[in-house]
């Protein structure tokens, strides 16, 4: 019912404002692990998605592929078109060495804050220059910050993108994040079936808070073998395309 004294309209376009935020709730982890474990990126239990976000950056991404290489380990890399129009060839190099890349948006502006038709863009225009300079169409998207809206959700569905958060971070974008603190901060949550995020750039972090990550690498690595989980990119962790469409909280998004 409409409270006396309120136009319709103003009723109307709030109403509008909050179904177009309500997937934003999904930025709750521990509540999407529990009711959208897909989208949570819970995969097979014996594998762990590898993920990173914000890049490619010439300063730092080049020594997460160094260290990826001598681990042997391949990855996903949510990447921001900026940043690929900034380094395409770092780019291509990423995918060349067998690494995925997925879509991040075009910047890193929360989506909650674009209209539908800027949402479709940005990610429409980050998906067709990462095919153009890697060969590879993008089969993931995650939106800046994990917040969804429901324009997301619908410019995903029309690129064939499917939507990926994580269930697993290292809070590793801190000005204070260590490689210890960055292993503490996943422990709780690094088990088969999760899906890792850290950042290979401070494009939008902390100066330098890469390093944490970039250190955290060998021993992150080093647990999930102890753990008998492999390591990889979400290409690798048993997650159905465009399953996050088919039931739970955004199936009539």
């Amino acid at each position: 019912m409409r409270p006396s004294g309120v136009p319709l309209m103003v009723t109307f376009g709030l109403t509008a404002g909050v179904a177009y935020g309500l997937p934003s709730l999904a930025t709750l982890r521990r509540a999407r692990i529990r009711l959208t474990p897909r989208l949570a990126g819970i995969g097979t239990p014996d594998h762990v998605a590898l993920t990173f976000d914000d890049g490619p950056d010439p300063a730092s991404t080049p020594l997460f592929l160094a260290v990826l290489a001598e681990l042997e380990v391949r990855a996903t890399f949510f990447v921001l078109g900026s940043q690929v129009q900034r380094a395409p060839g770092l780019a291509a190099e990423m995918v060349a060495a067998g690494h995925e890349l997925g879509v991040h948006g075009w910047d890193h502006r929360p989506m909650l804050l674009r209209g539908p038709r800027s949402t479709h863009d940005q990610l429409l225009r980050t998906r067709d220059l990462i095919a153009e300079v890697t060969g590879q169409p993008p089969r993931h998207v995650r939106p800046p910050h994990g917040i969804l809206s429901s324009g997301v959700l619908l410019a995903a569905r029309a690129l064939e993108l499917t939507p990926v958060l994580w269930s697993a971070w290292g809070r590793d974008w801190t000005a204070d994040a260590t490689p210890a603190s960055v292993l503490a901060t996943l422990a709780p949550d690094l088990r088969g079936g999760a899906t890792v995020l850290l950042h290979d750039s401070d494009c939008t972090s902390a100066p330098g808070a890469w390093r944490s990550a970039l250190g955290a690498l060998p021993e992150l690595a080093a647990r999930c073998d102890d753990a008998g989980s492999r390591v990889g990119p979400l290409a690798e962790h048993g997650l159905a395309d465009h399953g996050l469409f088919d039931h739970g909280l955004f199936a009539r998004a």
